[in-house]
């Protein structure tokens, strides 16, 4: 794997990317206080007021000596992954230097298209990549469980119902965990999402579709992360559900993510894999 050797701690060399957003911050300050990581560099695009500034300083920290860069390739060529939850664009672009310098890259980004999705699969082939709609123990765990009921619960006796709900600010829906737990309810079910996914109703629709899974978006306020996936049979309802209250929860996932892939082989990988959840 390319980049310095570990250091004399033995710590894994982490670059942030998307440093002073608010994901970036919680990065950082999850790298300082995980064991086994380190803070080697952080990166913003071309032209942030962040640029110049110390990463440390950003997130809270106080002056850590990390300058944040809108330069990539040298920090990259020191780095033992990279910790990405910025755009698609961005995150197709950085898989591709992560492959070119053979290190981990963990990727919390969403919103992917298939194109996007197809490249990131093809730098796998040099790159060791972690990608989750979400990161975090909770909702990975959710999604085991999801997939189970859905096995138990067929579509004959119970329809499945995805309820999100996130601040104002985010740009893409459904969201990328609800994406996931709708992949988990499909994976129970044996079906295709993209052939049974209701993500938009309005008007006279007629009767619900049997076997379908519905999607539900809300957006407004702070609202970091709530999810509900609804099993819905005739006199009985069933609802599992995650409430995020802590962007904390999904910056230390993506450290352990990270950590968990130094040394792997070059891969695509998700966090059911990270946390032994499909074994």
């Amino acid at each position: 794997m390319s980049g310095e050797a570990n250091n004399a701690a033995g710590e894994m060399n982490l670059v942030v990317v998307g440093a002073g957003g608010r994901m970036g911050q919680a990065l950082i300050r999850a790298i300082q206080a995980i064991d086994g990581a380190r803070l080697a560099g952080a990166i913003e695009r071309e032209g942030s007021p962040h640029l110049g500034r110390d990463a440390g300083e950003i997130a809270g920290l106080g002056a850590l000596g990390i300058t944040i860069t809108d330069d990539p390739l040298p920090v990259f060529a020191k780095a033992h992954g990279v910790l990405d939850f910025t755009s698609p664009g961005a995150s197709v672009y950085f898989a591709g230097l992560a492959a070119q310098a053979r290190i981990v890259h963990v990727i919390g980004t969403t919103g992917c298209s298939p194109e996007d999705e197809a490249q990131i699969r093809a730098a796998a082939r040099h790159a060791v990549i972690v990608k989750s709609g979400n990161m975090s123990l909770g909702v990975n765990l959710l999604s085991v469980l999801v997939e189970k009921a859905a096995k138990a619960l067929g579509p004959e006796d119970f329809d499945i119902e995805i309820l999100e709900m996130h601040h104002k600010h985010k740009v893409d829906a459904p969201s990328g965990t609800a994406l996931l737990l709708g992949e988990a309810a499909a994976r129970g079910r044996n079906i295709n999402l993209s052939e049974h996914s209701v993500r938009v109703r309005d008007g006279y629709t007629g009767p619900r579709e049997d076997g379908t899974i519905g999607f539900a978006t809300l957006r407004g306020g702070s609202v970091i992360g709530d999810h509900s996936v609804i099993l819905a049979g005739t006199g009985e309802t069933i609802t599992l559900s995650h409430q995020a209250q802590d962007r904390a929860i999904f910056a230390r996932g993506a450290v352990k993510a990270a950590l968990w892939a130094h040394g792997r082989k070059p891969g695509l990988y998700s966090m059911r894999d990270v946390l032994g959840l499909d074994s």
